[in-house]
């Protein structure tokens, strides 16, 4: 069954099935995953055994599994991918999520599409295309505003198409899908899955005649991505699913946010249970049960870059982690004393306990972040003050003295706890035990309105104890401990006081059990395909640039159906030699470092001083330049590839070229 216009949908990464598991128990709508290959995340994929497990857990609770097939294509590559499409849809998956136009021109096995982050959806336009053309789904701009969200809502048809945006989790500097820098500087395509990552590299900054702005700072490197404050803003502009980041994350990241999510979702759709506002009517989750968490998310516990809402709310001053791009952690307390092989610690919290195996950083004078990994950990005499024993040698810890704040960004009694079994998710049954003919039966009932009846057949036998009999009766029959059930109601409908053997009630309860198993299976609905619009419509415009990505015929082919008269190669098939925008993000450098035009209009005595003249990032050898289109208010990293990505791709070119009109034919 399709995502429904009342059902709030919380989407998980996985970067393999036991994550995917971890993911649905810890109240996960649905996860998305990689296929064997054609994934936008390269060393993610997993076997088709392995997804159809993932499937079959899954939809246990309703829960649906999304395949990642995100990736452009050659047009050799092709089969290849519709053989995966029809593999994945065997092995139980409900969802493709595609980046390529071309699975629309194919044989396709009759499953859902979704329309990837790096089909680069902003405008109301594109987003209304996409519903004509049959994705039931597509994934936001990570950039976009609340304004420009709700504006993309009300042109779609919420009955065919839903909107799914980022919550949280690592943040591309550039709009999806238009970054090239990667398979410029190293051959490596973000849009085959392959990204080098050159956002998260430190650089100089200088002005056009050679002036240094910035030393060795991380200016592409943007905070993490976190929403948990507007949720419900979200809900009103009209998202539906409400996406976490991180297919390459690790089982520890997975629990704790998916569990974050699902603890503020949930207390949303409480909120509303009895809304009779129009403009906000109840809600409800988009899959089956309830999930209790054995301990208490906090999304600062995980690596992360610090947190921003980038620019949901507008454009903020405050998105970028310059100074580095790894983990701060939590600040913990002061430095108060070093030594040969020590240092001693004070956490601002007395309470706070430090453990052997935390992870601590800090600051330097040149606010490089510097970590220090503890082997042993000892409370001192001092009251509040721990000694800790580096694993490396002190003298390799710069500027580490007393008075410097100190952060943990590895909590080891926190890691143990989430290795543990740290939720479970359970489907509320009704159970009713009555008396039959032949014997007695056990009718189990769940939320959803499934229905199992198991039955004993046997002689009826008076209980000695009928008190004693029937709180027997009640224990042996609640035993729902290692199902994905719990009762919510036991009803005993017997005549008389019918003794029981608690062997007969335990085959009984597991009998019916297994029925309400497969009852709950054999009704799962996996939604269905999208019909696109007939006759075909229009792309909302007659051209497309390399930006676009098309990598092959049959994209190439989507679009001309779709009038599209002017049709460039993808980037990577290497017809854009020159100068080329190798990035175009929304991020601003000039802003970010209060040199921006519109910040100074008005202020005295600055007024036509800022100019708009192009900015350099330096890097080693690397070089690349920074325009201003201040008008939509963006920013283009421009550059070219390098003569040895060139001639490292000329056989491979060479084998599988494509060429598409550039001028109108």
């Amino acid at each position: 069954m399709s995502l429904l216009n009342h059902q709030l949908e919380l989407l998980a990464p996985a970067r393999d099935a036991d994550i995917g598991i971890a993911a649905i128990h810890h109240g996960a709508d649905a996860v998305y995953i990689g296929a064997p290959a054609f994934s936008a995340r390269a060393s993610a994929g997993n076997s088709l055994k392995d997804i159809e497990r993932l499937c079959k857990e899954a939809h246990r609770f309703n829960s649906k599994i999304f395949i990642t097939l995100n990736t452009i294509l050659r047009d050799d590559e092709l089969e290849d991918a519709r053989q995966m499409a029809w593999d994945v849809y065997r092995a139980g998956a409900d969802v493709m999520i595609v980046q390529d136009m071309a699975f629309l021109q194919m044989d396709l096995p009759p499953i859902q599409l979704h329309a990837s982050t790096q089909t680069d959806i902003r405008t109301p336009e594109k987003a209304k295309f996409m519903q004509d053309v049959g994705f039931s789904q597509i994934v936001l701009a990570r950039e976009l505003t609340l304004p420009q969200i709700k504006a993309i809502h009300d042109v779609l048809d919420m009955d065919r198409c839903k909107l799914e945006f980022f919550v949280h989790g690592a943040l591309c500097v550039a709009y999806s899908g238009q970054c090239y820098i990667s398979h410029a500087h190293t051959g490596r395509s973000a849009n085959r899955g392959d990204c080098s990552q050159a956002c998260r590299l430190p650089y100089h900054v200088t002005d056009a005649q050679g002036r240094f702005i910035a030393h060795d700072k991380h200016v592409l490197s943007m905070k993490d991505n976190n929403q948990s404050e507007n949720l419900a803003a979200l809900v009103d502009a009209g998202v539906r699913s409400f996406k976490i980041e991180g297919r390459y994350k690790d089982m520890a990241y997975v629990k704790n946010i998916t569990g974050h999510y699902r603890v503020l979702i949930d207390e949303l759709i409480e909120s509303r249970q009895y809304s009779a506002d129009p403009e906000r009517p109840p809600l409800a989750r988009a899959s089956s049960g309830n999930t209790t968490l054995y301990f208490t998310p906090n999304p600062e516990q995980n690596f992360n870059r610090e947190f921003t809402d980038y620019f949901v709310q507008g454009r903020k001053e405050d998105i970028g982690a310059f100074d580095s791009p790894k983990n701060p952690g939590i600040v913990l307390g002061e430095v108060t004393a070093t030594g040969t092989n020590w240092l001693e610690v004070q956490p601002y919290d007395k309470a706070a306990v430090l453990h052997n195996g935390d992870g601590l950083c800090y600051y330097d004078l040149q606010k490089e972040l510097v970590g220090v990994a503890i082997n042993r950990a000892e409370a001192t005499a001092k009251k509040g003050v721990w000694r800790l024993f580096p694993k490396d040698p002190m003298d390799g810890f710069r500027d580490l003295r007393a008075g410097m704040v100190i952060n943990r960004n590895r909590d080891m009694d926190w890691v143990r706890g989430l290795d543990k079994t740290s939720s479970e998710r359970r489907i509320g049954v009704w159970a009713e035990f009555a008396e039959t003919p032949q014997g007695f039966e056990l009718k189990l009932t769940d939320e959803d309105g499934h229905t199992a009846i198991a039955a004993l057949a046997c002689a009826k036998e008076l209980a000695k104890d009928a008190v004693r009999n029937d709180a027997s009766l009640r224990d042996n029959l609640g035993k729902f401990g290692a199902t994905a059930f719990e009762v919510l109601n036991l009803q005993l409908n017997l005549s008389q006081a019918w003794f029981v053997p608690a062997s007969s009630i335990n085959a009984l309860r597991r009998d019916a059990v297994a029925a309400l198993e497969q009852a709950r299976l054999d009704a799962y609905q996996r939604p269905t395909r999208l019909a696109a619009v007939e006759p075909p419509v229009s792309y909302p415009e007659d051209s497309l640039t390399y930006l676009a990505n098309v990598y092959n015929q049959q994209a190439h082919d989507f679009y001309a159906k779709h009038g599209v008269k002017v049709i460039e190669a993808a980037y990577e098939s290497h017809e854009e030699l020159g100068e080329a925008s190798l990035m175009i993000t929304k991020h601003c450098v000039r802003f970010s470092m209060s040199l921006c035009p519109k910040q100074a209009k008005g202020v005295t005595g600055v007024q036509g001083t800022v100019k708009a003249e192009p900015l350099m990032l330096i890097n080693g050898s690397e070089k690349l330049t920074l325009r201003f289109d201040c008008k939509p208010c963006e920013m283009h990293v421009v550059g070219k590839m390098k003569k040895s990505v060139l001639n490292q791709r000329v056989k491979e070119m060479a084998e599988s070229p494509i060429t598409f009109y550039k001028t109108r034919p």
